[in-house]
Formats: C-alpha cells, sequence, structure tokens
C-alpha cells in the first residue's frame, strides 16, 4: 500500500464556476432596465402598428380620442375592436422578437446593458436558446398573472421572477459594461 490519496480522495481544485461570486439584481433595478426597453420598443411598436393599419386598411382610433375615456377603451375592448387587438398583438409580438434576438445573442437587453446586468443560467453561463424561448415564454406567464410574475421578483430570496423560475435563469450584475 502507498501513502498517496487515491483519485477519489484528492482534494479537488476549485473550478471557476466555484470561486466565482456573483451578485444577483433585485426589483428596483430590473424595472429600471425595463422601462429603457420600453422606451427602446413602444416607438418601434407605435410605427410598425400605423404601417400595419395603412396596409391592412384598419383604422385607428382618431387622433382626437381621448386617452383617458375609460368607457370608450372598454367598449373598443368588449367589442374587440381589429385596430385595437392588431395593435396589442403586434406590441406583444415586437417586444417579445427584441427580447429574445437580445437575450440569445448577447444575454442582456439594451436596457440591462446600461444597467450593468446580464442574464445567466442556474450554471452560470449564458442562456442557451431554448432557455431563452423560455424565458419569453415566461414573460407572457407573468404578464397574464396582471404582472404578479415580475412583481415576485421584489418577495423571492433569490430575487428571482416567475419568467427566472420557467427558464432556469438569474440576472446578475455585470463585470463589464
Amino acid at each position: 500500500m502507498t501513502d498517496e490519496p487515491s483519485a477519489l480522495e484528492r482534494p479537488s481544485r476549485p473550478s471557476k464556476r466555484e470561486a466565482a461570486s456573483v451578485y444577483v439584481i433585485g426589483f428596483w433595478r430590473r424595472l429600471a432596465a425595463a422601462a429603457i426597453d420600453f422606451a427602446i420598443v413602444i416607438p418601434a411598436a407605435v410605427i410598425v402598428t400605423m404601417l400595419a393599419s395603412k396596409i391592412a386598411s384598419i383604422h385607428l382610433p382618431p387622433s382626437n380620442l381621448h386617452l383617458y375615456d375609460l368607457d370608450l377603451w372598454l367598449d373598443l375592448v368588449i367589442a374587440t375592436d381589429p385596430a385595437l387587438v392588431m395593435g396589442l398583438v403586434l406590441f406583444i409580438a415586437i417586444g417579445l422578437v427584441y427580447l429574445l434576438v437580445f437575450h440569445v445573442v448577447r444575454g442582456r437587453t439594451l436596457g440591462m446593458q446600461l444597467m450593468k446586468m446580464k442574464v445567466i443560467d442556474v450554471y452560470g453561463d449564458p442562456p442557451s436558446p431554448a432557455r431563452c424561448v423560455a424565458r419569453c415564454a415566461g414573460y407572457l406567464a407573468s404578464g397574464a398573472t396582471l404582472l404578479l410574475g415580475f412583481l415576485w421578483i421584489g418577495f423571492d430570496s433569490e430575487k428571482r421572477g416567475l419568467h427566472d423560475w420557467i427558464a432556469g435563469t438569474y440576472v446578475i450584475r455585470a463585470s463589464d459594461s
């Protein structure tokens, strides 16, 4: 018998993943990044919706419409006004495409980059395209719960929203800008 420890008994060298520590981003900074992303998506969605309404000959409500007339908006929703439905579907589609493309390509949106944060999976790697698709589906689920899936971030001990739990991701502080 030798005095050398076997391969199972030898202490292993810690990997980079074990040595790296991360700071998980909370609700308010993520809300600020989302506001920046909305400032990018809303003008693009308005332009595309206006172009689509011209092409499809679906007329949006007139410009003298009172934005705060709740009865009118409820009537449009109940009647499933084609222009309103088209606008909502286009807004959601443009937003999801924006999120999906930036998460797959860069691991973060432009708002997240400005706020110095990024998305990682549970192993510390950038999310795979499948996780990014699951994350976008999670955004829909978070919105469908009357935004409770997003508010969950503020109360969760791991600072993860419903979309993070569905996709198996975290939002952390990025070391680069």
